[in-house]
């Protein structure tokens, strides 16, 4: 009977090494799953940002004690909840919302560090969003900003935006145009 319970007990413990082992702090569960389907899609659309008047759809919530005095306003620093927009027609149909912030983070020249999450409200893309995080030369002709993540459709998104001014007034109201290439 001894041996029996030996014997039981020895295949036990075999039968359960590979879950024991499985609990070693020492050695990283991985799990990976690979995945051969990938859409590439691009989405065009205008952002509306206007910091002047009585509705501004951005908005100054901090500076440094230097940046009235910078020519590239450095140290400030925006929220914004602009309208993304069909065309550049501030009256056209709104497709989304650029929500996050901005601020100005070059001494030498207008760059804007932008961490804002383009939300699509309507359309084929209604419920998803795609996340811009880095730098804006605003005074290029085009800039390329990087698509970092996404929700939605737009799940595990990365990829990039073109941004071309269309129209800047001289408080710094802006339109500008989007073309966007996302892989998710």
């Amino acid at each position: 009977m001894a041996n029996l319970s030996v014997s039981f007990s020895f295949i036990l413990l075999i039968a359960t090494l590979p879950w024991i082992q499985s609990l070693n702090p020492k050695k990283p569960v991985i799990s990976r799953h690979v995945s051969q389907k990938q859409t590439v899609t691009n989405i065009q659309f205008y952002f509306h940002d206007t910091v002047s008047g009585k509705t501004p759809s951005a908005i100054k919530v901090a500076e440094a004690p230097t940046s009235s005095k910078s020519p590239t306003l450095f140290g400030a620093l925006f929220i914004a909840d602009d309208p993304l927009t069909e065309s550049p027609d501030p009256k056209s149909k709104e497709v989304g919302r650029a929500q996050g912030l901005y601020g100005s983070a070059g001494q030498q020249e207008l760059g804007l560090l932008m961490a804002l999450t383009y939300e699509f409200t309507a359309g084929k893309f209604k419920g998803s969003s795609v996340v811009v995080l880095g730098k804006n030369s605003v005074m290029h002709t085009v800039r390329e900003l990087p698509i970092v993540g996404g929700t939605g459709v737009f799940r595990f998104a990365r990829g990039y935006a073109e941004a071309r001014t269309y129209w800047l007034n001289s408080v710094g109201d802006a339109i500008v145009g989007y073309n966007v290439t996302v892989i998710h």
